[in-house]
């Protein structure tokens, strides 16, 4: 049979899907998945996994892949990073029976992915892409798909959209921000880089950003007009986004965790951080229970505090309106499924300059973190609870100690080291040279000296052996001699 393509894959094998669950890194496992399709999801994205690891490690395709086959989760595609194509070929051919497509991720913007020089970071090199779609269009028995990132430039982002469909892409997935818009600086997706990428290729095209309600689905297909809408952390907070409804939190809690104990083995982290989302504009209020969230181990212990929520929760809707609306910031009661919108940063004052303040107030940034003594904007989470340990703990970077850096690669030297680096580069020199450095404890010098003591050791004491053995049997031979002349005489006579 035909691989389909295009508009025809689109209607034929994903059924013109208008409602799509995104990849989300540990978190659109099975479970949610099935979760996120009983209530309106059409099609699904597997976590995206790394194509190197893929390859080499069995467990990680039976945990990741192979285990999670089920039928009620199809359509599904198989989403992977990658920067090598033939790397990307064989991830691929070894998902493809387990999956409808194949989809390169070309818009994770996360510092581990550009240490792993994947995602984003390779929307650049696109002779490098050309040929990695290519590749993978022509050997594969399943259509390729792609997620990217816009470009600040429009014309620059629809160019690159056509380049990946001439290599044989077969649907794309445009994230309406650029490469720098994550975090703090999160800010508003372009749905007009979106709509002029839609007009300029002839493949179908998914909107991702700004999805919050099933209202902002409606209003992107029609301002944009893809074919569908992908949802991230809008699902994470709402499940039944793609439904147009908002169920108090419960209700999704307690089915997520029915479907988990249906579909087991689902890793614990996974079901906790999925808590942690849908409950999170109630854990700000009860944060005795977010602790014991984060402790407790076992999946009945998550779905104990999940239920200590609900009590507490219902407790305050009979207790009337005054009590349920202390959280007059949200836009329902903070029992009921809801985005979370995080504040506006900001305007930065340190150095004086207050250019560019206006674009900034549009932007986003992480909720600030409570510190009793009043410096949540300055202190990191793992920096107040170094805090909370040592009091006295200073996390002034002017204040800190200066150390000086190894000669070779940068990082801080030993104070003590011979060769004055840093522990890696003199284990390198030390190793090489057969030296030793007390300060980092190396004896490269001390252990050669010592096997080369025991070698002449040896020596010597087989030379003495050797000298012994060839001393002793001459007068044994002598003897024998002496007999054998006389035996020979008495034979004579």
């Amino acid at each position: 049979m035909a691989k389909l393509q295009g508009f025809e894959f689109w209607r034929k094998t994903l059924k013109e899907a208008h409602y799509v669950v995104a990849p989300m890194v540990d978190q659109s496992e099975l479970a949610w998945r099935l979760l996120s399709r009983r209530h309106g999801a059409q099609l699904c994205y597997t976590p995206m996994l790394h194509a190197q690891v893929f390859v080499r490690d069995a467990s990680y395709r039976r945990e990741n892949l192979y285990n999670e086959v089920c039928e009620e989760d199809r359509p599904l595609i198989t989403q992977f990073c990658a920067n090598d194509p033939e790397v990307f070929l064989q991830a691929a051919l070894l998902a493809q029976d387990y999956c409808d497509a194949i989809d390169l991720n070309l818009g994770c913007p996360q510092m581990i992915a550009k240490r792993g020089h994947y995602g984003v970071f390779l929307q650049d090199e696109w002779e490098l892409l050309e040929k990695m779609i290519s590749l993978a269009h022509e050997k594969l028995s399943v259509p390729v798909t792609c997620k990217i990132r816009v470009f600040k430039d429009v014309e620059k982002t629809v160019r690159y959209a056509q380049m990946l469909e001439r290599a044989g892409c077969q649907l794309l997935t445009i994230h309406g921000r650029t490469k720098d818009q994550k975090g703090a600086m999160t800010g508003i997706a372009n749905w007009e880089h979106i709509k002029a990428v839609r007009k300029a290729v002839n493949i179908p095209v998914f909107a991702n950003g700004n999805i919050q309600h099933l209202s902002d689905v409606e209003r992107c297909i029609q301002e944009t007009g893809v074919q569908g809408v992908m949802s991230a952390e809008g699902n994470l907070h709402n499940p039944a986004l793609f439904e147009g409804r908002s169920p108090p939190v419960w209700e999704m809690a307690e089915e997520y965790l029915e479907v988990v104990k249906q579909h087991p083995p689902c890793t614990l982290s996974f079901v906790r951080a999925h808590l942690f989302k849908l409950w999170h504009h109630t854990l700000q209020i009860h944060q005795d229970l977010r602790e014991e969230l984060a402790k407790v181990k076992t999946l009945e212990g998550l779905a104990d505090v999940s239920k200590q929520l609900r009590l507490r929760c219902q407790e305050e809707i009979a207790k009337g309106k005054e009590a349920a609306e202390r959280e007059s910031s949200l836009p329902f009661p903070h029992w009921i499924c809801q985005p979370y919108v995080r504040p506006a940063p900001k305007e930065p004052f340190a150095n004086g300059n207050s250019q560019g303040s206006e674009v900034k107030k549009t932007v986003c940034q992480k909720r600030a973190l409570e510190d009793s003594d009043g410096t949540a904007d300055t202190l990191s989470k793992n920096q107040q609870k170094k805090r909370a340990r040592n009091p006295n703990k200073n996390f002034c970077p002017e204040q800190k100690p200066k150390y000086i850096r190894c000669e070779q690669c940068g990082n801080p030297k030993g104070n003590k080291c011979v060769f004055s680096l840093c522990r890696g580069c003199c284990k390198k020199k030390a190793f090489k040279e057969v030296a030793d450095c007390p300060s980092h404890g190396l004896k490269f010098k001390t252990k050669a000296e010592k096997r080369k003591a025991e070698e002449d050791q040896r020596v010597t004491a087989a030379v003495s052996e050797v000298e012994k053995s060839s001393s002793s049997p001459q007068p044994v031979q002598e003897s024998n001699t002496v007999q054998r002349e006389q035996s020979e005489a008495h034979s004579l006579r």
